[in-house]
């Protein structure tokens, strides 16, 4: 090839033996045997065992070219742990490219369980472990799928802005400040929202990119406390079931093509919001748990049972969980206690058709044989109560089911459960100001139109809005939009925003719209969550390149940094020192 290698370090096999060869590479280890030294040489493509018949004069880390013949190993040393494990060069030629002259701060094949400020401060070195270097490729890989697959569905990639207005959706902004127009700032897009649907103002059809988004929020384990991309995509004349199909077309290709785990068959399910929310206490279900919360308010509004009168009542029933120690019921009265219930009551249905629990005595015998035939109660079931009031209840209940699901192995982590989340609410009460407001995107077009605007109570309009959720995470929202005017007018005048403000704030968009703007719609799923799941992994940052750490900090460049007085002039900026 050159200089420095005839063959990568994962190229070798048998068919080689016999070859001269040179390969370039990192030294992974280095074993010395009396007078045979092995080295085992790493490269991006794999590893190669190296054979010494001369003192060893290189270290761990050094990068070196090696030359000499392909010869293949006895039978009892076959590492078929690697690619390469049939065969080793013998050595005639080593060649020091360049040594590492510090002490190394981790082993790098050591480096996942070493401090994250060590990992992320010499994330050149973290990157060099092949368990860390493989998310990476990966990465490409998928982007790279990701790509083409869009391309043979008819879309067109079109890169937006990366500078741009700051614009009021949800997050904080990240501004850069202008030099050439005094006191005014750019903003970092948190998605090419505006821009997509201008596109198809515009008359391009079928639109993605993989787009970088920047959000000045704070970090979370599927969360990037800077950039993340998304697969934005939109389409012009489209209704919610066409995004819903190319996003579960894309999705399963993609999740069947990068792992061996089953996938949920297509097409996926659809539940609506208030069914989730009703069933598993969460927009983002995990639908490997099997359980199901059931909604027993009706059930003990006659029951003469104080701590149930006049709340809601939901109640999940856990398969032979009677059988459990004492101390399963313990962790999960605790774990109860902890996100901020006052109890956990419970009624175990024992073998010898006995009820068991503090809750049984308030029940008359046709009340008990209703719950066992309503739910389907069989003998060593157990059936849990979360009662709490209304905007509580089903949270509550969503977090003990996936603790149950938890603490009773129930989930199987061996599949992809994909799911749509439709039918949100459109509006909803903000609970510090009492005041109507939007509950997920904005710009979305309310079910039934203008006229469900006009007629209907805002609590009740539905919105065409709908997130995919796999294994519990959210991958992505999207929703139709609102491309008419008269219905935007009416939509941010419930949420409280007359249209002057709404002119104000999104000017392009409100312009666009009255120069005939298509019916469109559309999402973005999260490539880095998609890559979580596939590298099963549970930091974000295992799947990214560069990361920032959980404070916003980039260890490795040294960001956010200082900069010159110069710097600050020329952009207009004053740093005001903060009171202590």
């Amino acid at each position: 090839m050159n200089q420095y290698r005839t063959h990568t370090c994962g190229a070798l096999r048998e068919e080689n033996v016999g070859q001269s060869v040179r390969l370039s590479g990192w030294v992974d280890t280095v074993r010395d045997h009396g007078g045979v030294t092995f080295l085992d040489l790493r490269d991006q493509y794999g590893v190669t065992q190296i054979v010494l018949h001369e003192e060893c004069k290189t270290g761990k880390e050094n990068v070196i070219t090696v030359s000499g013949p392909v010869k293949k190993r006895d039978a009892e040393t076959v590492n078929p742990k690697i690619e390469t494990g049939t065969v080793e060069v013998h050595a005639e030629k080593i060649e020091i490219q360049s040594k590492t002259v510090r002490t190394l701060p981790f082993e790098i094949s050591e480096s996942k369980k070493t401090r994250e400020e060590i990992r992320l401060s010499h994330r050149f070195l973290d990157l060099r472990n092949p368990a860390v270097q493989k998310n990476i490729l990966l990465r490409a890989k998928v982007i790279s799928f990701l790509r083409t697959k869009m391309e043979n569905l008819g879309f067109t990639e079109i890169h937006t802005p990366i500078l741009t207005s700051s614009s009021p959706e949800g997050a904080r902004d990240y501004l850069v400040p202008s030099r050439k127009h005094h006191g005014k700032f750019y903003a970092l897009p948190q998605a090419p929202q505006i821009f997509k649907q201008l596109l198809m103002v515009s008359g391009f059809d079928r639109y993605f990119q993989i787009a970088p988004c920047f959000r000045d929020e704070d970090a979370r384990a599927d969360r990037s406390p800077g950039e993340f991309y998304q697969l934005d995509f939109e389409m012009s004349f489209a209704e919610q079931e066409d995004v819903l199909k190319t996003a579960e077309t894309v999705l399963f290709d993609v999740f069947k093509t990068f792992s061996e785990k089953p996938v949920s068959p297509t097409p996926f399910r659809r539940i609506p919001y208030a069914e989730a929310m009703l069933k598993y206490g969460t927009d983002k279900p995990d639908l490997r748990n099997p359980l199901v919360i059931e909604d027993l308010t009706t059930f003990f509004a006659d029951v003469d049972f104080a701590p149930f009168k006049n709340i809601p009542v939901r109640g999940i029933v856990a398969r032979g969980a009677a059988k459990q120690s004492k101390s399963f019921f313990e962790r999960m009265l605790a774990f109860a206690t902890e996100i901020g219930m006052k109890g956990l009551g419970y009624i175990s249905f024992l073998e010898d058709g006995s009820l068991k629990g503090p809750i049984v005595k308030f029940l008359p015998e046709e009340k008990q044989a209703a719950l066992r035939k309503d739910l389907s109660i069989k003998q060593n079931d157990v059936l849990f109560f979360i009662a709490d009031a209304p905007k509580v209840v089903d949270g509550l209940a969503g977090k003990i089911r996936t603790e149950l699901g938890s603490q009773l192995n129930l989930i199987n982590n061996d599949r992809f459960e994909m799911c749509f989340i439709v039918d949100f609410p459109m509006f909803g009460i903000n609970e510090e100001t009492e005041a109507v407001e939007f509950t997920h995107n904005p710009f979305s077009m309310p079910q039934g139109g203008l006229e469900s605007l006009q007629t209907k109570p805002p609590l009740d309009i539905l919105a065409w809005q709908y997130d995919i959720v796999c294994n519990g995470v959210e991958l992505s929202s999207g929703a139709v939009r609102n491309h008419l005017p008269e219905v935007m007018i009416k939509a941010f005048e419930i949420a409280g925003y007359p249209e002057a403000e709404i002119e104000k704030k999104f000017p392009a968009l409100f312009n666009a719209f009255h120069y005939g703007a298509p019916p469109h719609a559309g999402m973005a799923p999260g490539i880095e969550r998609i890559l979580m799941l596939l590298a099963e992994e549970e930091n974000i940052r295992e799947v990214t390149a560069f990361p920032m750490n959980g404070n916003a900090q980039d260890l490795l460049m040294g960001a956010p940094c200082e900069v010159t007085e110069l710097q600050l002039r020329e952009a207009h900026i004053r740093i005001r020192q903060t009171k202590q």
